[in-house]
């Protein structure tokens, strides 16, 4: 009998434990308002292609991959730094750089391939069956990226799982119902991952 209520203990308290542990953070948002419109301050990085089109110049209009060291070059331009950059940055450092050449040039820079800076990266740790970082593109979600890392393990803590984000440089926690989502299809679950985003997955207590 004692055994018995001793048992019955310790799961009352790994229930409050995993409660506490819900209830300290807020649950990750379906929509990230800073993330709204993220196409618009997306970051070149090494090995982005990207269209330069300068308009009433065709000749000048190209395709170019970003090199390993943040630069590309383009018809009249080389070696021009565009890593660090937004597509918009980059059209007017391209635009700068033709003015020489090109009296008011009006340059557009169009994403082709995203791959970006590395810091962009979502990475999911823990009981996911193979954790890895997965490439940050606009709008994906956490449904998304547990799919890409192949599921939950079966020892995985769904519900305990939770997103670290560091924003306007603070870290923030969230919750995320990792089981609720993938096992039970609770679309209220998911949530939008922004760049950066750590997935964190708890291995289950029992």
């Amino acid at each position: 009998m004692r055994g018995q209520s001793f048992k019955l203990f310790v799961a009352m308290i790994a229930v409050a434990v995993t409660l506490g542990a819900c209830a300290k953070h807020p649950e990750a948002p379906l929509v990230l308002k800073s993330e709204a419109d993220t196409a618009n301050d997306y970051v070149i990085g090494a090995g982005d292609q990207l269209q330069v089109f300068v308009w009433r110049n065709q000749e000048l209009t190209t395709t170019v991959r970003v090199r390993p060291d943040g630069k590309i070059s383009v018809p009249l331009v080389e070696d021009l730094p565009v890593a660090g950059l937004t597509p918009k940055a980059a059209g007017k450092a391209i635009s700068d750089s033709l003015s020489q050449y090109v009296k008011d040039a009006i340059v557009t820079v169009i994403m082709v391939d995203f791959v970006g800076p590395a810091s962009r990266n979502i990475r999911v740790v823990g009981e996911a069956a193979k954790p890895l970082e997965v490439q940050y593109r606009n709008g994906i979600t956490a449904l998304d990226v547990v799919v890409q890392a192949g599921g939950l393990t079966p020892f995985a803590a769904g519900n305990r799982a939770t997103i670290l984000r560091t924003a306007d440089g603070k870290e923030e926690t969230y919750s995320i119902r990792l089981s609720d989502l993938m096992n039970d299809g609770d679309v209220t679950a998911n949530a939008q991952m922004a760049p950066g985003d750590i997935l964190m997955i708890p291995q289950s207590r029992f």
